[in-house]
């Protein structure tokens, strides 16, 4: 095997590393998250693990039946809560999950998601701070004679705003643009030469983008881009910068691009719902792995981007009202509180266990799908 094979090898095996460290610390970040505010409202907690399958190391925390392991497979983690899932020897014990106050059930309910958007939020600032926030610049723009110059983009423009409004990521040029006819005139705010200009664009084409990944559209309004599917080479497009802002500014831009991902999430699963977008557009935990490996390859801004997607997806993903996730047994605990009775623990044990082999099998088939 020559070199150059041995070194790719070894970028490969080294990504994937990095990629399974990646969820495996935002996994016990989350379950980290329900432990403490268990600890801290006083419920019984029979185990805490890392990984899933057989125990590799196993500690009794002092003083306590309280279990810490850590667990052969590196892609999950628990926190296991006495009475939770499980029939018990006391069923009285106050300190049990299902025996506690429903308004401090749901606080260590919704714990897990907030500690991933909390971790997600941190790794945006350091990449704002450190590197700047992500943006896109133009390259290899279409020469055109239909339009005025002075409506036109040019090489290397940096986008900032689209009517008025900061472009975040591509569904914003999507929700900016889409539906706006050829000729039409649309203020864009861009970094040219280093310096900050507003200009009236004409597009140049019809938008009509069927769904987040149609973004075809978009690049042929703004600079006219023509695309060859034999030589995608050579097709000019968005490419990937950083723009560095004041301290104040970066933190609020932080917190609205971790607000702004988070849409996009929501609006992915909205479009999947209604058959807009293809299942082949998502994937599961090994196309998570493939692709946050890929991203480790291209450097410590590339990784922080990406560990920043995944915590706001686990903690979005985790608020939604899909049995056997924290979202829907939010709502469950709710419903409880409202009508003061508790649900049948074995049909809630049912509904759980339902809803996490569906999930388990959705994500088993979108991931099938990106291979097929």
């Amino acid at each position: 095997m020559s070199l150059c094979l041995q070194s790719s090898a070894l970028q490969t095996v080294g990504g994937v590393l990095i990629a399974i460290i990646i969820l495996l610390v935002m996994v016990t970040v989350h379950e980290a998250g329900h432990y403490a505010a268990g600890n801290l409202l006083k419920f019984k907690i029979n185990e805490f693990a890392i990984g899933f399958g057989p125990a590799l190391f196993r500690k009794k925390r002092k003083n306590s039946e309280e279990m810490f392991s850590v667990r052969l497979l590196p892609l999950g983690g628990f926190c296991a809560f006495a009475g939770e899932d499980e029939e018990t020897e006391d069923p009285s014990d106050p300190a049990l999950f299902h025996n506690r106050k429903p308004w401090m059930r749901i606080l260590v309910l919704l714990a897990g998601p907030l500690m991933n958007y909390l971790l997600a939020l941190l790794l945006i600032f350091t990449l704002f701070f450190a590197y700047g926030q992500p943006a896109y610049s133009l390259y290899r723009v279409a020469q055109t004679q239909e339009f005025p110059s002075q409506y036109c983009l040019q090489e290397e423009d940096i986008i900032l705003d689209i009517n008025g409004k900061g472009v975040y990521n591509i569904t914003d040029y999507i929700t900016a643009l889409n539906g706006k006819q050829k000729g039409d005139l649309v203020p864009f705010t861009v970094l040219r030469d280093g310096e900050k200009i507003t200009l009236s664009v004409m597009l140049q084409s019809d938008v009509e983008c069927k769904n987040l990944s149609d973004t075809q559209p978009i690049l042929r309004a703004i600079a006219s881009f023509q695309f060859d599917e034999e030589d995608p080479s050579g097709n000019g497009g968005l490419k990937g910068v950083s723009v560095r802002h004041g301290f104040f500014s970066t933190i609020g831009r932080g917190v609205v691009y971790s607000g702004k991902i988070g849409g996009m999430i929501l609006q992915t699963l909205g479009e999947l719902l209604t058959g807009k977008l293809a299942l082949t557009s998502v994937g599961g935990p090994v196309t998570t792995i493939k692709v946050t490996s890929e991203a480790a390859a291209q450097g410590l801004p590339s990784i922080l981007t990406i560990s920043a997607y995944i915590g706001v997806n686990l903690a979005v993903f985790n608020l939604l009202p899909i049995p056997a996730l924290d979202g829907s047994k939010v709502v469950l605990t709710a419903i409880e509180w409202i009508r003061k009775k508790p649900i049948n623990r074995k049909v809630e044990a049912v509904i759980n266990m339902v809803g996490f082999i569906a999930i388990l099998l959705f994500a088993v088939l979108v991931d099938i799908l990106q291979f097929v």
